[in-house]
């Protein structure tokens, strides 16, 4: 079976999941599951700071199931949701910055605080966006849909006219051609489903541009963090798509900006 197939193959049952999570599941089983799977990315990031050993694996872990929880009960009561998306996205200006700059050496501790920049706010970002009234459900799957359309643009885009290398020193796969097919195909799918929730297409193709051009610097963070430790797949837990670090590393940095973007569009997101 080809590569292809498998990834096809797997995200069946993967999207019949996430469907179900988000139209039928009560909003406390969402946030604990996605909640469990940002424990998991966390377990899975412990191997970018040098950790191997299954202790230490957890105690990662466990210490982000903390930092959750405390995110989640602080926001946004004590601290303004907007505010730390915004600073969210500082710091996807400089993990961009970073991407340019390597290869570098990168410090464990340096490592430990991008796990949390990178799994914290996008969970909050998450959860602010399915408890927005009315159309939350809906407006998460629009965030993701054209987060794997920027995903799947790239990926057939690249294959077919790939030639100009677009950051070859952390993912030589990826190319400018693929990056246009992806941030195109994105606009289009931001436009197309925003008509069906009542959005208009000139508020949202902007929104897909940013959410697109966002993915991909999550993507290739994710792979700079992988090559610094000399990792092909971030794991081995989803058949042909490698670990959950591999299928989250878009979203972790495009869905603080769609959450930004719905509160800029008049939504309540926290």
């Amino acid at each position: 079976m080809s590569q292809l197939a498998q990834r096809v193959l797997t995200a069946i049952p993967l999207l019949i999941g996430l469907l179900l999570l988000l139209f039928v599941a009560p909003l406390q089983v969402a946030v604990w599951v996605t909640a469990a799977v940002m424990v998991v990315g966390a377990w899975e990031w412990a191997a970018f700071l040098g950790l191997r050993s299954v202790p230490a694996r957890a105690v990662c872990g466990a210490g982000m199931a903390l930092l959750l929880a405390g995110a989640g009960s602080l926001v946004p009561e004590v601290v303004s949701l907007p505010l730390l998306l915004w600073a969210a996205l500082g710091w996807w200006a400089i993990a961009l910055l970073w991407i340019l700059r390597y290869p570098t050496p990168i410090p464990p501790v340096a490592a430990a605080v991008a796990g949390v920049l990178v799994l914290v706010p996008s969970w909050l970002a998450l959860i602010a966006i399915l408890q927005v009234p009315a159309q939350g459900p809906a407006l998460a799957l629009l965030a993701l849909s054209i987060i794997f359309a920027a995903d799947i643009g790239a990926y057939f885009a690249g294959r077919r006219f790939g030639r100009v290398k677009l950051a070859s020193q952390v993912s030589p796969g990826k190319t400018w051609e693929g990056l246009i097919g992806g941030v195109l195909l994105a606009a289009a799918v931001a436009g197309g489903g925003g008509l069906l929730l009542g959005l208009s297409p000139v508020v949202m193709v902007p929104v897909g541009l940013g959410v697109a051009a966002l993915s991909v610097v999550g993507d290739l963070t994710e792979s700079m963090f992988k090559r610094s430790v000399g990792a092909k797949d971030s794991g081995q837990l989803i058949p042909g798509h490698g670990g959950v670090l591999d299928r989250i590393d878009s979203i972790t940095a495009a869905m603080p900006f769609f959450a930004l973007a719905l509160s800029w569009l008049g939504f309540s997101t926290g």
